[in-house]
């Protein structure tokens, strides 16, 4: 009997794909999830504006590693939005449409909706908010004082939950790839995943910050932390970040 992993690359082999709801036509899915207009927007710095240390894209490689302890500085509300824009920043909306990132994504679907655990930023009250890349504004979905403490327990409490000064938690939007790509859509959100969370790395590099992938997580908790469903959206990455410890 095959293992599920080997299925799974099987069954998405291009041999097994069916015709895709964009051959039959069908209207694409919106380039950005919804949100309550009558929420709190906060709005960010342009990250044109942002001055950051300006070092070589070869120091940032050779620094680059994972950071699982963390200062108890803050990071600038300035810092965290070139990090957002690094990370899913839209330079530009084309025609088709979809949007052109400051990361790559198979056939610019760009599925991710990133979510942010807000602990330790200047200007910001702890919380849960979600980046609208395509206004470069944040909206805040849950203020609950013990939210931080669900999203440390749905990563298995691992310390750098409790240290960091925000963790990043992107979902995938199924359908927004799917459309597109069918089955094949697993393998492409994955892919995806480490060209976000890479540029996240070398990122933060630039404000003195280091990041730690989380791939280890309780998914049913985590989605629901979110309030996402498990199914048509779902997350799929995890990252803390904060300041170096001198």
């Amino acid at each position: 009997m095959k293992k599920i992993g080997q299925e799974f690359m099987e069954q998405t082999y291009y041999k097994n794909s069916e015709e895709s709801d964009q051959d039959k036509g069908i209207e694409q899915p919106p380039l950005q999830l919804p949100y309550d207009e009558k929420a709190n927007l906060i709005d960010l710095p342009e990250a044109k504006d942002i001055q950051i240390e300006n070092i070589s894209l070869r120091k940032s490689i050779e620094r680059r590693k994972s950071l699982r302890k963390y200062s108890e500085l803050p990071l600038t509300l300035e810092e965290l939005s070139y990090l957002l824009w690094c990370t899913q920043g839209v330079k530009e909306i084309v025609s088709r449409p979809s949007t052109l990132r400051t990361v790559p994504s198979a056939g610019a679907r760009h599925a991710f909706e990133t979510y942010l655990m807000i602990r330790n930023v200047t200007g910001l009250k702890k919380g849960l908010y979600r980046y609208l890349a395509i206004e470069h504004k944040l909206v805040e979905v849950n203020m609950d004082e013990d939210i931080d403490s669900k999203v440390a327990q749905g990563c298995f409490d691992q310390p750098m939950m409790n240290q960091s000064a925000v963790t990043f938690i992107w979902s995938a939007v199924l359908y927004r790839m799917k459309w597109r790509y069918g089955e094949r859509s697993y393998r492409y959100l994955h892919l995806d995943a480490g060209h976000v969370c890479q540029n996240l790395y070398l990122a933060a590099e630039d404000i003195d910050s280091g990041v730690c992938a989380i791939a280890a997580f309780e998914d049913e908790d985590i989605n629901k932390c979110i309030g996402v469903d498990g199914e048509e959206q779902f997350v799929i990455y995890v990252a803390t970040v904060g300041k170096r410890v001198k």
